[in-house]
């Protein structure tokens, strides 16, 4: 990975929340706007009455003090507001939980402490690729993201381009997104979730439909790194009890596919840059970098080991 790559990945962190990139975050920053809006003037009401009954004339003051102006602006008014309000913001945010609907591009992201694991669905709903911290879609496209989780409440939120979902053990909701333009989104968990939550980042990568199907077909053949000493290591280290690569003898399903580990943008999670310092460094004591992650450190390995497996695992792409 370029080092251009790297610091695109991570340009504009914290995501902006007020600039949609889609038509599933626009709905949500019209409504923002307008609940700021309403709640400055209902502030600017308040205030004025307040000044009314503390300074206006005593007359004017007693008649503020009605029975039927309390029931009027203390509970018509509100009734009123928060039912246009409701409303109002059902009507913009009805379509971003639907269905999958004909067309969509379907993906399965399941939320693990403290990691995401992304799964992409044929039209059936049949598991044809796995990956993990990075969601690629096609710009124009709308992606249908089945949301699950595997132990605690995690949350999806990539905010340009739609809003925050729970994911709930046991349940699968749906979100749809889409981007407008190519480019890299950053997407953060947004329910607490354990001591790494804060850690617990991914990037959702917009291609152009031909740039797309290219990654997709890439994406879909099996490991191509050619036989070699990090190979060797990262086979008698036992790494394939947790990780798969495919083409090789390594299946373990506990931790992320690693077949193409190379390419993706980010290690840990959307927390570091991709490359071979980082992922020596990730190797070597990745619970100095995220504490209670779930994959040991491993001091053993001796310097040159650790350079040949990621030097190998880099070539993965």
């Amino acid at each position: 990975m370029t080092t251009r790559a790297a610091d695109e990945s991570f340009k504009g962190w914290p995501p902006p929340v007020l600039d949609p990139a889609g038509p599933f975050a626009a709905p949500l920053n019209t409504l923002t706007w307008g609940l700021l809006a309403m709640a400055a003037l209902v502030m600017v009401v308040v205030l004025v009455a307040l000044a009314f009954a503390l300074f206006a004339p005593r007359p004017w003051r007693k008649r503020l003090g009605g029975e039927k102006l309390i029931w009027i602006a203390g509970l018509g008014f509100p009734v009123v507001v928060l039912s246009v309000l409701l409303v109002w913001g059902l009507s913009l945010t009805n379509k971003l939980s639907e269905r999958p609907q004909p067309g969509d591009l379907r993906v399965r992201v399941t939320g693990e402490m403290w990691w995401w694991r992304v799964a992409y669905l044929d039209a059936a709903g049949r598991e044809v690729l796995q990956d993990a911290n990075e969601i690629h879609v096609p710009v124009g496209r709308t992606v249908a993201i089945e949301l699950e989780s595997t132990d605690v409440i995690h949350s999806f939120w990539v905010p340009r381009l739609a809003g925050k979902l729970d994911m709930i053990p046991g349940r699968r909701n749906i979100l749809r997104i889409q981007a407008d333009k190519a480019g890299t989104y950053s997407g953060q968990c947004a329910e607490y979730c354990g001591g790494a939550h804060a850690l617990m980042a991914f990037v959702v990568i917009a291609h152009a439909p031909e740039d797309y199907a290219r990654w997709r077909a890439r994406a879909e053949r099996p490991a191509l790194a050619q036989p070699s000493t990090g190979a060797v290591v990262f086979e008698k280290s036992g790494c394939g009890a947790c990780h798969t690569i495919r083409g090789t003898s390594a299946n373990g399903v506990a931790g992320p596919d690693l077949t193409h580990v190379g390419s993706r943008h980010t290690l840990g999670a959307g927390i570091l840059p991709n490359n071979a310092g980082t992922m020596s460094g990730w190797i070597a004591d990745s619970q100095a970098i995220k504490p209670g992650n779930r994959m040991p450190a491993y001091p053993v390995l001796s310097g040159q080991d650790l350079r040949a497996m990621s030097a190998y695992l880099e070539s993965l792409k």
